[in-house]
């Protein structure tokens, strides 16, 4: 059943990939209907255009890395992205000086890296001994039950979608403050090393997801409550550390990317925010992989919806705009939101029966059987 849960999963994504195509397509307009100025709308639509192909990528990519993680087969995915990231390097290197593709050459250059891991994963499936029990060809059994499987997945995707467009609304945001082109600037050195440390609790991610259901779906409540302890405490100390280092080099942290001196100095003041979503970071996406591996997904959209949307985002839009903080103001609403959600989640798995989640588990999963 989990090769058919693989390939009712790739089905259902892909289909979602064509109304996401449409909205990139448009990507230029929407932007500008959104305030954002010409200039930025038109470069970022550039870009988008050349991750059309990557939607679809993510589509077989995420099942395919679910499917592997299951099974606790991690290794492979690890050595096949590296050589992934090898080649994504050369190639862009290639497309942005050398033959001077700009952004459509990025896009399509990380478009096509992702799809050398789709490709590599599918190859060891199809040729791995470790797959041979649960990767048994194709089947027209993945059509069927597509309903029921889309209303269980529904809610771990719009928890998932409202933790990522959290932030990314941080940079839309910002597009509309005075002097945008320092603001975005600063944001995405900040971002971007966000996104390597977050990286690092992804992976956290999903081994609490992974772990904790299977330790649920054994009956082993004590070995799951465990391995949130055991999860959370790593990701947090790794984050601990990367904030520490954030903040040491925070003057000159923003070099690795650029050498304007006004975006150093904006970087540098944004760098006590980056350094408290580090440390944040490394409880919440956890503490979120917990609740997928215990099917709270629609309890944690519903507390998303309300700590980021109802009151990080306006929090944050007032204190930028009304306060004139800028982009200050809006990352520290952005983080009230979040800390009010890192606390709910503390206390909900702290409340946790164990006991209970075990025959809960058993009901889960004899629903996504069908």
């Amino acid at each position: 059943m989990l090769g058919v849960y693989l390939q009712r999963s790739t089905i259902l994504l892909m289909a979602t990939a064509i109304p996401l195509m449409v909205i990139y397509i448009f990507s230029e307009p929407l932007l500008m209907l959104l305030g954002e100025p010409v200039s930025i709308a038109s470069a970022a639509a550039v870009f988008v255009y050349g991750l059309i192909p990557q939607i679809f990528a993510y589509a077989a990519n995420f099942p395919i890395q679910k499917f592997l993680q299951a099974q606790s087969i991690i290794a492979p995915s690890a050595y096949i992205s590296l050589g992934a990231l090898v080649v994504h390097v050369l190639l862009s290197w290639l497309a942005i000086f050398k033959w001077n593709w700009g952004l459509l050459g990025a896009g399509l250059v990380l478009s096509f890296s992702w799809w050398i891991i789709v490709g590599g994963q599918f190859v060891y499936i199809l040729t791995s001994n470790s797959c041979r029990k649960t990767w048994q060809g194709f089947s027209s059994e993945a059509f069927s039950g597509l309903w029921s499987f889309f209303k269980l997945s529904a809610a771990s995707a719009v928890m998932l979608c409202l933790e990522t467009w959290y932030y990314q609304i941080l940079v839309l945001i910002a597009g509309l403050l005075k002097n945008a082109e320092v603001a975005l600037d600063a944001l995405s050195v900040c971002m971007t090393l966000s996104g390597w440390v977050f990286m690092i609790s992804v992976g956290f991610n999903a081994a609490a997801s992974v772990r904790v259901s299977n330790e649920l779906g054994a009956g082993h409540p004590k070995s799951a409550s465990f391995s949130v302890i055991v999860v959370t405490s790593c990701s947090f100390i790794i984050s601990v550390i990367a904030a520490i280092v954030v903040l040491i080099f925070r003057d000159s942290i923003s070099y690795i990317f650029t050498e304007g001196e006004v975006v150093a100095k904006a970087a540098s003041d944004l760098s006590p925010f980056l350094a408290a979503t580090l440390i944040l970071n490394g409880i919440q996406p956890v503490l979120s992989g917990v609740a997928v591996g215990c099917g709270w997904q629609a309890f944690v959209a519903y507390v998303n919806v309300g700590c980021y949307y109802l009151i990080g985002v306006p929090v944050g839009v007032l204190l930028g705009f009304t306060f004139d903080l800028g982009a200050k103001g809006i990352w520290s609403g952005m983080l009230g939101g979040t800390v009010l959600q890192t606390i709910i989640l503390v206390w909900v798995t702290l409340r946790t029966d164990w006991n209970k989640e075990v025959k809960t588990q058993f009901s889960f999963s004899s629903q996504i059987t069908i």
